[in-house]
């Protein structure tokens, strides 16, 4: 089995990460929450980055009172 990385995974991989790199610091940057770390953090790993973003910044787990 090869165990290389061909160039169009490479590509896809890069892909994924600039893009969620590019969400993840414009979203911070709206919301002015350290945009520039979230920036770099997004280049790191995927999905881990962005999920830890919306629970932990976006709180998107909040209760609602009624």
């Amino acid at each position: 089995m090869n165990k290389e990385m061909t160039p169009g995974l490479i590509v896809l991989v890069a892909i994924i990460l600039l893009s969620q790199s590019i969400f993840l610091f414009l979203d911070a940057r709206k919301r002015s929450y350290n945009y520039w770390l979230w920036g770099i953090v997004g280049l790191i790993q995927a999905p881990m980055p962005v999920l830890f973003y919306l629970i932990f910044v976006r709180k998107i787990f909040t209760r609602k009172d009624e």
